[in-house]
């Protein structure tokens, strides 16, 4: 059996059981009964991301037999890439890969194997372990381009000729600000994370409410406001072929919550969102994260 391995270091989440069961208990009984299928996490450090990533994975639905993890981290231009091992190691135990539904996918939209470090999905694996402990993973990167909306319905219409029920988790950070990421452009201090918030973020968010895949890319390239557009493309690609309803906010904070030591001169903007006509947007549009 071919596994993949983990590659990311302890900065990143949890290597030990309990501490990772007792990180994510807490988001047990976020559990939707409403069988969310699709549903957009961030994949940042757990110190900064993982609450508002968990409770992204718990809304998912649980009785799916496939979870479809999509990262990002692609230009534009780029082929799909995908997770070829038979299966992916987690501290939480292995992930079985779901090779007749990989197969049929890359006959569909083509691919090459993933063989490069990167965290957009194996961050967010022991959340899918811990949540989903008998379900098959399809790993999956999508790059930032109209191209990966196909991708998505592509997926929908192979797991309906397969009969195979999917749950897709896009993985997506929002705006990177600072001078460290090259981008400032509302200068520095409370006055550029509040533009980050009520503006940057809040039109990318708005246009994956809308629903228009255009509008998404339109917003990420302009307003580089998500580091994988292409995952988020994806996700909307299949909840628009399986009619999973609407994207709605379930959560928004950014890295600047988790610092202890005032104002950082660099911080990320993250959300969680779930597609179903049953979550509202929180009041007031933004939640502070604690």
């Amino acid at each position: 059996m071919r596994l993949k391995k983990s590659s990311l270091s302890e900065r990143w989440y949890p290597k030990n059981t309990v501490d990772i069961s007792n990180f994510l208990s807490k988001f047990a009984t976020s559990a939707s009964d409403k069988a969310v299928s699709v549903a957009i996490a961030p994949h940042a450090g757990w110190f900064y991301s993982g609450r508002i990533a968990a409770k992204a994975v718990a809304c998912l639905d649980r009785k799916a037999e496939t979870l479809v993890v999509i990262g990002g981290h692609l230009p534009a231009g780029r082929e799909p890439l995908f997770a070829m091992e038979d299966a992916v190691e987690t501290p939480l135990g292995d992930m079985t890969i779901d090779a007749e539904l990989r197969t049929a996918l890359l006959g569909e939209i083509g691919g090459q194997e993933d063989r490069f470090q990167d965290n957009t999905v194996e961050v967010l694996l022991p959340m899918t372990r811990f949540f989903f402990p008998n379900t098959s993973l399809l790993w999956m990167r999508l790059p930032a381009d109209m191209p990966s909306f196909e991708a998505g319905r592509a997926l929908a219409a192979v797991a309906k000729k397969l009969g195979r029920r999917l749950a897709v988790l896009a993985s997506a950070d929002l705006t990177h600000y600072g001078q460290s990421y090259g981008f400032a452009p509302s200068g520095t201090g409370p006055e550029a994370l509040r533009w980050v918030r009520e503006v940057n973020d809040r039109r990318f968010l708005e246009a994956v409410e809308s629903g228009d895949p255009a509008a998404v890319l339109q917003r990420a390239n302009a307003d580089r406001s998500t580091c994988s557009a292409g995952a988020v493309l994806g996700a909307m690609g299949f909840a628009q072929a399986t009619a999973a309803g609407s994207a709605r906010l379930i959560e928004y904070g950014t890295s600047a919550n988790a610092e202890n030591d005032g104002m950082p001169e660099a911080f990320v903007g993250y959300a969680a969102v779930a597609f179903s006509g049953e979550f509202g947007r929180p009041e007031g549009w933004l939640v502070e994260v604690c």
